[in-house]
């Protein structure tokens, strides 16, 4: 349930106000379903349930700081995995949020058992902090505008570096993929960035939960043909998903993109 009500507090932050209805149709669940989850987010002091809805509430815990401690053992056999697709030699970049984290810290692992080098450029400060320092890796933090509560770089400055340098692989996170709009992100920076990173990388792997399948978020990114490989969680396969979740994954078989499960 964790990982549905990351997603799910994403869409109220972004949005500020969000109704019942439209988050059961960017989530591919009921109201009842969101009704819950709200109310789960509301006792945590992260959300305040109104009428036919929720607002956002700014607590001294929110954004990236609220969703890094949720579903860590998961998000860390996810990085582990999309650590294990970096090629030694390879230049990689490393997206911004709570899953890359993970990613970072099991690339280090293996610069440090001997299996780099590594070059890595990051457009986040805990995954330059998760890199910083370490033996066998070559840390580029990407320079640009911090965003409040996201500790993620972005604007046109961030841009601008990005599309003067070429990358072997993206690994690239996700706020939410869907069969009707493909890769989505929750605001037009963090998909800003994303579509440079797209754009210079020879190849592109996706790591995310499998919460985000099924989902629309609000600033479209790119169609699900333009990356090669999506590492999530097994649960992913589970028949009890969603039906936009299943439509999902046969649209991302459909489109040619590898998906594995951990």
């Amino acid at each position: 349930m964790a990982d549905r009500l990351d997603v799910t507090l994403r869409l109220v932050r972004n949005a500020g106000r969000a109704s019942l209805a439209d988050l059961a149709a960017r989530l591919g669940v009921s109201e009842m379903t969101v009704r819950r989850d709200l109310d789960a987010l509301q006792a945590r002091g992260l959300v305040e349930r109104v009428r036919g809805g929720a607002v956002a509430v700014a607590g001294p815990e929110s954004g990236f700081a609220a969703r890094a401690g949720w579903q860590a053992g998961l998000k860390d056999r996810i990085g582990r995995a999309a650590a294990a697709r970096v090629e030694p030699g390879s230049t990689v970049l490393l997206d911004a949020g709570t899953t890359t984290v993970h990613v970072a810290r099991a690339l280090a692992d293996r610069a440090a058992a001997g299996e780099g080098p590594f070059t890595a450029a990051v457009v986040s400060l805990p995954v330059a902090d998760a890199l910083a320092d370490r033996p066998g890796v070559r840390l580029l933090v990407v320079g640009g505008e911090a965003r409040p509560g996201e500790r993620s770089l972005a604007g046109p400055l961030t841009a601008a570096v990005l599309r003067q340098l070429t990358f072997d692989l993206f690994v690239m996170s996700i706020g939410a993929v869907s069969a009707a709009a493909g890769w989505s992100e929750f605001t037009l920076e963090d998909a800003a960035v994303k579509q440079v990173g797209l754009q210079q990388a020879r190849s592109t792997l996706v790591v995310a939960d499998a919460s985000k399948l099924g989902v629309r978020a609000f600033a479209s990114v790119a169609p699900l043909d333009a990356v090669g490989r999506l590492v999530t969680d097994a649960s992913a396969r589970d028949p009890q998903l969603t039906p936009a979740a299943q439509e999902t994954l046969a649209a991302l078989d459909d489109a040619g993109v590898e998906v594995d499960l951990v």
